[in-house]
């Protein structure tokens, strides 16, 4: 690597402050987080009521009556599960914006959200959620995202891999062909109550957080994060261009090939659970390299902790600002998002992948 390119790659705001002492902040942050969110609702509960509680089950006590009710089967799988789809789509971010070398990409420029959401369009449309249960909408989102990024990677493809420009136009193109039929099968449905549904899952939701749910997807997409984690130096190779990477003994068709299977794994996992939620991939990446500079070793694990505080967060507000309804985590991501993501922007004007 040149010695420009190492400069650039190691700067950020907290450059003098080891990895481990940030990480550690970041996770008390979320715990934090998540306990007041797990304590705020209809019943406020102290956090420390909250802790022992998820202490006493986490230790095999005795339940505590109506407040462990509370707070173990309502609350926590939906704290949960916004922790981990968050980073879910953090370190997605990270990986299509490499994979694409597009500063503004995300996960769903690879086409992914519109797979999962014919998928549910068709489930809510035409059979009906609560024909087979609540675990169908999850599963077929999935299945619909898993498809969409079998074909995009398919078109993606040549005898020379993956390349980085036919990656980000399969993934345009046939994310609005199938928005385009999404659009076809909401039309021909001619149901108000259907439509509503649909766009509320679209926004983003995360009101049918259950624990087999979490209990699903959470394993997925955190082997998912770990190893993204573990291929950072190819991450690294990829954001310098192919020819960089070649020269470096790292073949870039089959290690992009490697990074999209994992980036739309927890894409599918996330989406399949929580609707579109808009920004989190887009902007939590960013944060996590103007804080601790480019290399992916700092970025992934950054982003997957900025990632779920950052949701977790969403989720309280969409949950509690109209104490009489839930609104759309989506609108939440992007009021809490967008402000940080331009004070440090306008804090650091080089914004790039190195």
């Amino acid at each position: 690597m040149l010695p420009e390119e190492t400069r650039r790659r190691r700067t950020g705001a907290l450059r003098a402050i080891p990895l481990t002492a940030i990480l550690i902040g970041l996770l008390f942050l979320l715990l934090t987080v998540m306990v007041i969110s797990v304590g705020v609702g209809a019943v406020s509960i102290a956090p420390g009521e909250v802790i022992e509680v998820i202490s006493g089950r986490v230790a095999g006590k005795p339940e505590l009556g109506s407040l462990d009710f509370i707070v173990w089967e309502l609350r926590m799988p939906r704290v949960l599960q916004a922790a981990v789809v968050g980073a879910a789509l953090a370190v997605a971010g990270a990986c299509a914006q490499v994979l694409v070398r597009n500063p503004i990409a995300d996960p769903y420029v690879l086409g992914l959200s519109s797979g999962a959401g014919v998928a549910a369009v068709l489930v809510i449309t035409s059979v009906g959620v609560a024909t087979f249960g609540v675990l169908l909408l999850p599963v077929a989102s999935f299945v619909g995202a898993a498809a969409t990024g079998i074909i995009v990677a398919a078109t993606a493809t040549s005898r020379w891999g993956m390349s980085a420009g036919r990656l980000v136009l399969s993934g345009v193109a046939i994310g609005q062909l199938l928005g385009g039929v999404m659009s076809f099968l909401l039309i021909r449905s001619g149901n108000s109550d259907a439509t509503q549904q649909v766009m509320f899952w679209l926004l983003g939701s995360l009101a049918g957080a259950q624990w087999r749910l979490l209990l699903v997807i959470g394993p997925v997409i955190i082997v998912a994060i770990v190893l993204v984690a573990m291929s950072s130096g190819r991450l690294d190779l990829l954001g310098l261009g192919d020819a960089q990477a070649a020269a470096s003994g790292v073949h870039p068709g089959r290690s992009r090939v490697l990074v999209f299977a994992l980036a739309s794994l927890m894409t599918g996992a996330a989406v399949a659970v929580s609707g579109t939620i808009g920004f989190v991939g887009l902007i939590v990446p960013h944060i996590a390299r103007l804080l601790v500079g480019g290399m992916h070793k700092r970025v992934i694990p950054v982003s997957a902790l900025l990632g779920a505080i950052l949701l977790s967060s969403a989720d309280l507000a969409a949950r509690t600002v109209l104490a009489s309804s839930e609104l759309p985590v989506g609108i939440f991501t992007a009021a809490i998002g967008v402000p940080i993501f331009i004070l440090l922007m306008r804090k650091n004007r080089a914004m790039a992948l190195s």
